[in-house]
C-alpha cells in the first residue's frame, strides 16, 4: 500500500467516524473507501469491520458512568448479540462475491432511507420518556430475539446497524438516550467483534488498509461528539442520507451493469 493510499484511508475514516456519530452510518464512508483502493467486495467488507472494532472498543470506555448498574439486563442482549453477529459473519462467507455486490446496493439505500426516514434519537427519547413515566419498567421479553436480528445484520453488513438498535433501545426499555446510547455501544460492539473474530479465523482481511481506517475512525469517533454538540444534526443527517442513497445507485450501476 502507498503513502497516498494510507493516507487516504485514514482521512476516510476520520469521515466514518463523524458520520457513525452524527447518523450511525459509518460504513457509507469507510466501505466504498475500501472498494476504492481496489479491494474486493467481501474482502473490503470484513476489512472494514475489523476497523470497525477500534471504534466500539473507545465508545464502550466512554461509556462506562452511563452502564454502571445494567450488567443483569446487558447479559442475554450481549448472548443475543454474539449468536446474531456470527450467523451474519457465517452467512457472508457463505454468499458468493458476486451476489454480495448485487446484495451491497440495496443494504446501503435501506439504511440511507432509515436515517432519511428516522426521527431523531432526542425525539424518540421524549416520546419513550413519557410513555413509561410514573409507572415500573421492564424489559419486554421479547427484545432479546429483536437484538439477535439486528446482530445478524450487524455481522453481515452492518451499515445503520446501530441506528437499529438505538432506536430499539430508546422504545423498549424506558432509559433516556445516554444510557440507551451506551447499552447500544455495548451490544454492537459485541456483535461487530465477533463477527470480526470470525473473520479473521475464515476470511482474508486486508490489515495493510485495516490499519489506517482504524486510525481514522478512531479519531472521528473522539471528534464527532463535539461536532455534533454544534451542527444542526437534522440537517446534516439527510445530507448523509442523500449521499448514501446516491452511492446504492452508483454501487448499483456498477453491479449490474457488468
Amino acid at each position: 500500500m502507498s503513502v497516498g493510499e494510507f493516507a487516504f484511508l485514514v482521512v476516510a475514516g476520520i469521515g466514518a467516524g463523524l458520520t457513525g456519530s452524527i447518523a450511525g452510518l459509518a460504513s457509507l464512508i469507510s466501505y466504498p473507501a475500501l472498494l476504492a483502493t481496489g479491494l474486493p467486495p467481501v474482502t473490503a467488507n470484513v476489512t472494514n469491520t475489523a476497523a470497525l472494532v477500534l471504534t466500539g472498543v473507545g465508545s464502550v470506555s466512554a461509556s462506562r458512568p452511563e452502564l454502571r448498574g445494567q450488567a443483569r439486563r446487558l447479559l442475554p442482549l450481549a448472548v443475543a448479540a454474539v449468536l446474531g453477529g456470527v450467523a451474519g459473519a457465517v452467512l457472508l462467507l457463505l454468499t458468493p462475491s458476486g451476489a454480495f455486490e448485487r446484495i451491497v446496493p440495496f443494504l446501503i439505500g435501506g439504511a440511507s432511507l432509515a436515517i432519511l426516514v428516522q426521527r431523531p434519537p432526542r425525539e424518540l427519547a421524549a416520546e419513550a420518556a413519557v410513555a413509561h413515566a410514573g409507572r415500573p419498567h421492564r424489559d419486554p421479553w421479547w427484545l432479546p430475539f429483536v437484538i439477535f436480528a439486528i446482530s445478524i445484520y450487524g455481522g453481515y453488513f452492518g451499515a445503520a446497524a446501530g441506528v437499529l438498535m438505538l432506536a430499539t433501545f430508546l422504545l423498549t426499555t424506558g432509559e433516556p438516550l445516554p444510557r440507551s446510547n451506551a447499552m447500544r455501544n455495548v451490544i454492537l460492539g459485541v456483535a461487530n467483534t465477533v463477527a470480526a473474530v470470525g473473520f479473521v479465523l475464515y476470511a482474508s482481511i486486508a490489515w495493510s488498509a485495516a490499519l489506517p481506517l482504524a486510525i481514522g475512525l478512531f479519531l472521528g469517533s473522539l471528534l464527532g461528539p463535539r461536532i455534533v454538540r454544534r451542527a444542526p444534526q437534522t440537517a446534516l443527517r439527510r445530507i448523509i442520507a442523500l449521499a448514501g442513497l446516491a452511492l446504492a445507485v452508483h454501487l448499483a450501476i456498477q453491479a449490474f451493469s457488468g
